[in-house]
């Protein structure tokens, strides 16, 4: 257990006024969430072994040179020495560690300086170069300094405290032979003398959306040094320059490769942004600037938010035009449910909609009485489907009666009464032309989570994440509460271009009940390239499958068990591979981002 010690008191109190009670108490929470595997203990054998490095060593491994570039200001003689220490470790030799020294202030009495420190450490080592700048110029100038002396193939970018594997660059170079432009790596932190590993960082591959929300990527990252060119980090972006930096790369690069292991280590100490992200307030407003400029570059209309959340974003994209919106709501019987559903549609705050009810096989005569009803809303049409249900025969056939150019899919016992705003969120970003799919956050009524997005492979096949989490809680590095790529998302409630919906077929028909939405989306991101977003703004809730009731009777059992089959025949590369949105490194009997063990 860690001590209580005054920083960290002060630390909490500033936490406390600046989110108020309730959030602070979710944050709390959501901090310590109990870990099923300890990770420090996860990640010492896990870690590559004495033999692989051994074996790494002999390889000979004929790839790049890596200039490391690293600016340092006024850091203390341990750090500096380790970090260096651990560049030296490497397996792969075909390296060179680039120090710009911006250190402007007297050492304290019996340190060493970091001039002293490097010299000493370059008279041995050919491979560590030096230079004592003139003037401070800040992170950015500091950097810009540091690459000038560069004569590498890719740049690699590594902080004057922290530390890397000693396989690191070994697997770069791997990955850079392979043809990558961009490279980044999972991280974790550091504390103490005895290096205690916490908070490891399990990336997705590249993820836009994800990155807009949040600099996910940050470290290990290398890029070709072709690709960045002189003075590539923007001294006005002072605080964010990584992040604008990051921004501006994968714009240009073509092959952008990630490799899911902890190949960095951040190291945390009162001062260090790891520990403290209060610490350097100033760099938020800055990555609201990184965001804004790869928006502008990209041709996309946005609106950047900073959250309560520090370092983490929301972009809002309007809706452009008019366009009509069809709501697909199939139905049979359930009419106070139903009710409910078109009642809460009422409310919404984008009006240019269409809903189309697909009556399958209602009973009852409260059902035909509220149809009679709802018929005098000129939004409202009916359509009867007279064959036995299939829930993407159904939509497929509601899709072809359709007036719109967008489609949204809702499951009659959604409600989306949340905020009036749910259509024009899910609009704004569906008519993104990256865009094909939208999915929101769904609750149950309790106010638990029953969908933040779905992961390929959960469960065997797919399943929904942070299912039973409360709402209000972020989840495993806030995953349930920002706007990301994903590969799959319910259609519970899901918006779809039309023409996106056309151009893969619709969904399935072989998928009479499950999965039906999950091939979609891996039909629409492999078939059109365009992305799957889930985005959490998009709230509703949701009493899952009472129309259809338990999947309990021998042949709904056997109509189950072929369309696991059917998803395995069909998807078993990513079923194989993983789902590059997830992270091999995690669990898939669990959904709240467990390790793996």
């Amino acid at each position: 257990m860690q001590m209580i010690t005054p920083y960290k008191i002060k630390k909490a109190a500033l936490y406390f006024m600046h989110f108020g009670p309730k959030e602070f108490m979710n944050h709390l929470l959501d901090r310590l969430e109990p870990e099923d595997i300890p990770y420090n203990s996860w990640f010492e054998a896990h870690k590559a072994s004495e033999s692989e490095l051994l074996r790494q060593r002999k390889a000979a491994l004929s790839g790049p040179v890596f200039s490391l570039v690293v600016p340092v200001y006024m850091t203390e003689e341990e750090y500096l020495a380790e970090m260096v220490e651990s560049v030296l470790a490497q397996t792969y030799g075909r390296w060179e560690l680039l120090i710009a020294d911006a250190s402007d202030k007297p050492w304290p009495e019996g340190k060493r300086s970091a001039e002293e420190v490097i010299k000493a450490c370059a008279e041995k080592e050919p491979r560590i170069r030096y230079q004592k700048l003139a003037i401070n110029a800040g992170i950015a100038g500091n950097t810009n300094a540091a690459v000038s002396m560069a004569k590498g193939d890719y740049l690699a970018f590594l902080d004057h405290d922290d530390l890397i594997a000693p396989n690191a660059l070994y697997l770069f170079a791997e990955a850079a032979v392979g043809g990558a432009d961009m490279i980044y790596s999972d991280e974790d932190k550091i504390r103490g003398k005895n290096k205690e590993h916490f908070q490891p960082h399990f990336k997705p591959d590249f993820n836009l959306d994800l990155l807009r929300s949040n600099n996910y990527i940050t470290h290990f990252l290398a890029v070709r040094r072709s690709l960045a060119g002189p003075d590539p980090f923007d001294p006005s972006m002072n605080g964010a320059q990584d992040y604008d930096f990051i921004f501006r790369m994968s714009e240009k690069a073509g092959k952008i490769v990630h490799i899911p292991e902890v190949l960095y280590h951040w190291r945390t100490h009162e001062a260090s942004t790891a520990d403290n992200p209060m610490a350097k307030q100033y760099a938020y407003e800055a990555g609201k600037r990184a965001i804004e400029g790869n928006l502008k570059r990209s041709n996309t209309q946005g609106k950047v938010e900073l959250l309560p959340d520090y370092g983490f974003y929301r972009v809002r994209y309007p809706v452009i035009g008019k366009p009509l919106v069809s709501i697909i709501i199939p139905n049979r019987d359930q009419a106070p449910m139903l009710k409910k559903c078109v009642e809460a549609l009422d409310r919404t705050g984008y009006r240019h909609y269409e809903v189309i009810i697909i009556e399958n096989g209602s009973r009852e005569k409260a059902t035909f009485d509220l149809y009679r009803e709802l018929k005098e809303d000129p939004k409202i049409r009916f359509l009867r489907w007279k064959k036995p249900f299939n829930y993407s025969a159904i939509n497929n056939f509601g899709a072809r009666h359709a007036k719109g150019d967008y489609l949204v899919f809702m499951n009659n016992d959604v409600r989306v009464s949340v905020s009036s705003e749910w259509l024009s969120e899910m609009l704004g970003m569906c008519q993104r032309e990256d865009v094909g799919v939208v999915g929101a956050r769904l609750y149950y009524p309790n106010n638990t989570i029953q969908h933040a997005g779905i992961v390929i492979g959960i469960g065997g096949v797919a399943g929904a994440m942070f299912v039973d989490l409360p709402r209000g809680r972020s989840g495993y590095m806030h995953k349930a509460a920002v706007i990301q790529d994903l590969s799959a998302v319910t259609a519970a409630l899901m918006m779809v271009k039309k023409k996106t919906f056309f151009d893969v077929s619709g969904f399935s028909e072989e998928l009479a009940v499950a999965f039906n939405d999950v091939d979609f989306c891996l039909k629409a991101a492999r078939g059109t390239g365009l992305r799957i977003v889930y985005d959490p703004y998009v709230e509703a809730y949701h009493d899952e499958s009472r129309t259809r009731g338990p999947e309990d009777s021998p042949e709904k059992k056997r109509r189950f068990q072929n369309e696991i089959e059917y998803m395995r025949t069909n998807w078993i590369d990513i079923l194989k591979n993983g789902d590059p949105n997830y992270n091999r490194n995690l669990s898939l009997k669990k959904w709240n981002y467990s390790l793996k063990a």
